[in-house]
């Protein structure tokens, strides 16, 4: 597959990194030189420094040939533009635009981005996704990630596994006969900062990380059976009164009207701002690494500290101080990768990496076959995959047992006539079934052509 990708930034660089690692001829447009020579050097890609919406540009990059553009820069406007010439002047089949401001998604703006106007196939708002996530982890206090399938009747969750953890030192296997009913499959475990597909035999250790397929309805029972009680954040502190922050204290309002929450924004324009648009928020003006503002947000009593200011520094220290005086869980924002591998060390129960949020949420349109959604985590070290089997496919008509899947792959869930089925040797898949799949970054490639559309299929 040929895609350009307008934009070598954090997320351009990420979507340049899973595709050019799949073996897709990619070819990246920016304006800035260092960030262009960065990704040509580190990825087998083509880099062309220049303007991403310029037809010359996209030409030179080879826009004739293109099968998707991928439209990244932190310009809205030069997105849409893009995308508009994409169409216009070289036809290229499927159009991805980042678009921040959130004045173009309004609904009495809707037919904006039809193909009869501005055409863009897939809209992908950054603020929005985060936003989404964190409402997410609002209802899962302690769980280190969680992604919705299958319209939100499946979850995949992170769990830490700490000493108390009562399944400890037990084959995963024994688990299925200890907790028959439970319909819950663990698919990936992280050790010791590497990450591998679970096998039946495995045991789970004290520090390890955990990946899951669950029912939603048994998410709740299944964190129990980790030492990990669910109960939802009802009294909320968000740190930040940016698009994010801004964005979770309205959807709160709307979505969970008893919800106590107060929200910090150390500017004062935009702490105003805010105090405008929000009805039952309480906005503090301050720094929310002041105890004394924390102090008087109540964060003693609070049950989650949301840490979403534009400074990863500022999240990180403010969801240990919030920790420190009391706050029950925390959640924080962390946009540089350096950061990720040491904040399990300062007592940060969860963090949101808005790239990879971003990353995954385009992944789910650039992957080939009949990919439902996508999921990546551990910054792109794997990948959950949710995918229609065809008659093609090599999935179909064989007993679980029989099928030839790479080591780094686990079946984590069935889904037929709606209805979640766990993984057995003996079961068979049959065309029209969903598959939900753990892939580690190398086999993802591989799990895409079990789902590719093959011509026999036409």
């Amino acid at each position: 597959m040929k895609v350009i990708i307008c934009g070598a930034g954090q997320v351009g660089y990420g979507i340049a990194e899973h595709l050019a690692t799949e073996g897709n001829d990619v070819a990246v447009i920016d304006t800035e030189p260092d960030l262009v020579q960065q990704i040509s050097d580190n990825l087998d890609v083509q880099g062309f420094v220049g303007h991403g919406a310029h037809p010359d540009m996209l030409d030179r990059a080879g826009a004739n040939e293109c099968d998707m553009l991928i439209a990244v820069t932190y310009h809205d406007e030069v997105n849409m533009v893009a995308c508009q010439i994409a169409h216009t002047m070289f036809n290229i089949p499927q159009k991805i635009a980042r678009i921040r401001a959130q004045s173009y998604r309004e609904p009495h703006w809707a037919d904006l981005f039809t193909r009869n106007h501005m055409p863009i196939d897939v809209i992908i708002s950054p603020e929005i996704e985060v936003g989404e996530a964190v409402l997410q982890r609002l209802n899962l206090p302690g769980a280190l990630d969680a992604f919705s399938f299958d319209e939100g009747r499946i979850t995949a969750i992170g769990i830490s596994c700490a000493d108390e953890c009562p399944i400890l030192d037990t084959p995963l296997d024994q688990l299925t006969d200890l907790f028959p009913d439970l319909f819950a499959m663990i698919v990936g475990i992280s050790r010791n900062n590497e990450l591998f597909a679970a096998g039946r035999q495995d045991q789970l250790q004290a520090g390890d990380s955990v990946y899951l397929i669950v029912r939603a309805d048994q998410v709740e029972r299944t964190m129990k059976i980790f030492g990990h009680k669910k109960d939802r954040a009802n009294r909320v502190v968000i740190a930040g009164a940016g698009n994010i922050g801004l964005y979770v204290a309205q959807r709160l309002e709307q979505l969970h009207p008893f919800t106590n929450q107060k929200l910090i924004e150390i500017n004062r324009p935009i702490a105003v701002n805010a105090a405008e648009q929000l009805d039952r928020t309480i906005v503090l003006n301050g720094s929310v690494l002041n105890e004394d503002i924390l102090n008087e947000a109540d964060i003693r009593d609070a049950d989650m500290m949301i840490a979403v200011t534009n400074d990863d520094q500022v999240n990180i220290l403010s969801s240990v101080l919030a920790k420190r005086l009391g706050c029950r869980h925390n959640l924080c924002l962390i946009n540089n990768r350096s950061y990720m591998t040491i904040v399990d060390g300062l007592g940060i129960e969860a963090h949101l990496n808005p790239r990879s949020i971003t990353i995954s949420r385009i992944l789910e349109h650039v992957r080939r076959g009949r990919i439902k959604g996508v999921y990546s985590i551990e910054d792109g070290a794997a990948e959950i995959i949710e995918a229609e089997a065809l008659n093609t496919s090599p999935l179909v008509g064989k007993p679980l047992k029989e099928l030839d899947l790479p080591d780094g792959v686990r079946i984590g869930a069935i889904i037929r006539e709606n209805e979640m089925i766990l993984p057995q040797g003996h079961f068979t898949i049959k065309q029209g079934d969903r598959v939900i799949i753990f892939a580690l970054g190398e086999n993802v490639h591989e799990v895409e052509q079990l789902f590719r559309v093959s011509r026999d299929y036409f």
